[in-house]
């Protein structure tokens, strides 16, 4: 693809914050380094993954909010995780995550497991997880791509 080729569809539905990277050919024949806003349908697809992350997200919060679920579920869902890859990152069973997903497990869930959440989701400290706070924790998502 020449470089004057490359797709720059409009982004307004992703603010025009989608820059990915790509190569084409100059008018030397010479490949270089073009940045695009992306093909519309791509973009499409884009905004309706984040739409489906951000319903996940809301979902885990009812969930938690129910006493159906732990706030590792929020976490888990917040990071695009599963529970196979959290048991994948975390180095426990996934019957073990499963079961950490239940509040009245979650309560009696050691120091070291919580630390390893902590690690895993990347938190400042493991109060985050024990005192979950959805609202707070909602402020913080930048869902901006």
């Amino acid at each position: 693809m020449r470089k004057n080729e490359v797709p720059q569809d409009d982004a307004n539905m992703l603010e025009g914050k989608t820059r990915e990277l790509q190569y084409a050919l100059d008018e030397n024949g010479s490949y270089v380094e073009v940045k695009s806003v992306g093909w519309e349908p791509k973009n499409i697809v884009m905004q309706q993954a984040w739409e489906e992350v951000k319903e996940n997200i809301n979902y885990a919060i009812e969930e938690i909010e129910k006493g159906n679920k732990s706030p590792i579920y929020f976490f888990m869902h917040k990071n695009i995780m599963d529970e196979k890859i959290l048991a994948e990152y975390t180095g426990f069973w996934i019957f073990i995550v499963k079961r950490h997903l239940k509040p009245s497990i979650f309560k009696k869930i050691s120091k070291s497991k919580l630390q390893k959440y902590k690690e895993v989701f990347k938190l400042d400290s493991v109060n985050e997880l024990i005192n979950f706070d959805a609202k707070k924790e909602l402020e913080k998502i930048k869902f901006e791509i």
